[in-house]
């Protein structure tokens, strides 16, 4: 290729080329000409490829702090609403404890932010077995039937909720209650729609939570 060819290659949209190498430089200078921040973030926590036989304990944490250092058009609000902790539980076998370092690979932040350090910056996670049993449903009457009155009978449908949970919690549950009952104008039978409740915050109610329950209210001393 002749020095001519070279040249005329160069000149030929020259224009362009010139106002593209302007832009670039243009960007360059406004990118690199950023301040420098450090900033602290709070990122929540997502667990992955947790086995489906297992639960994680309730103490586990579901968001971290974290120290940033980046350009400060890369360390706003909108650029780090993305930024989460991701924790690979794949390798979790069985029941028991395991601890996680938090660093930069767990993070993914944006290019140009670096990740300084998390707070805390290390997870200790306890794993339990989970358990699944039905148990009764005990009905809670909150008022009484009026005076001269008393409950004949009271059922529930269904009569039993399946609970979930960790396995040594669910074996302590030994009933579920339902919402309390007003029987404070009943003076016949009458039906109520209610929810049931678990104490334990680490058992839940797989089933639906919501029974009937029909009570019988008569007065007292009728054999009938």
């Amino acid at each position: 290729m002749t020095l001519r060819t070279v040249w005329r290659e160069i000149r030929r949209n020259l224009p362009w080329k010139l106002g593209s190498l302007f832009l670039a430089v243009l960007l360059w200078i406004a990118v690199e000409g950023e301040p420098e921040l450090v900033a602290t973030h709070s990122v929540p926590i997502l667990y992955k490829n947790l086995s489906p036989d297992l639960v994680i304990g309730s103490d586990a944490l579901d968001s971290v702090r974290v120290e940033l250092r980046g350009p400060t058009s890369k360390l706003t609000a909108g650029n780090l609403s993305d930024l989460a902790v991701m924790i690979d539980l794949a390798t979790i076998g069985g029941p028991g404890e395991r601890t996680f370092t938090l660093s930069g690979s767990n993070l993914h932040p944006p290019q140009g932010v670096t990740v300084l350090r998390a707070e805390p910056s290390q997870l200790r996670l306890r794993f339990a077995r989970l358990q699944r049993k039905d148990v009764p449903v005990r009905i809670r009457i909150g008022e009484p039937p009026p005076p001269g009155y008393r409950v004949a009978e009271q059922t529930a449908t269904p009569d039993q909720v399946r609970i979930t949970g960790p396995e040594q919690r669910v074996k302590q549950v030994e009933s579920a209650q339902t919402d309390s009952i007003d029987l404070s104008a009943v003076t016949g039978t009458a039906e109520f729609h209610v929810n049931t409740f678990v104490a334990d915050p680490q058992v839940g109610i797989e089933s639906s939570s919501t029974v009937t329950v029909k009570v019988i209210v008569e007065k007292t001393g009728n054999t009938n």
